[in-house]
């Protein structure tokens, strides 16, 4: 249980720096790759963001929500006219 178990085997924290979890699992992608990755990755984003902004004017049109500053501004502006003051 002592000295023989101990001079088996590295302690787990050596093991674990000795080889990246990564090596030698995956090949490297290409340049093509990354790049197809990427626009799938942006493209998703996008549609995430438009979703996101058509549900918070969704929500606006219904009074669910509280408008900000600039949603104020550009659906009611006769609430910033200063003219009648």
């Amino acid at each position: 249980m002592g000295a023989e178990d101990e001079g088996s085997q590295p302690p787990a924290p050596a093991r674990a720096a000795a080889q990246p979890a990564t090596a030698g699992a995956a090949p490297p992608i290409t340049p093509s790759q990354f790049l197809s990755w990427k626009q799938r990755k942006d493209a998703h984003e996008a549609a995430q963001k438009a979703e996101a902004a058509q549900k918070r004017a969704a929500d606006i049109a219904s009074g669910a929500v509280q408008m900000n500053g600039r949603e104020l501004f550009q659906h009611e502006p006769w609430v910033f006219d200063n003219n009648i003051y």
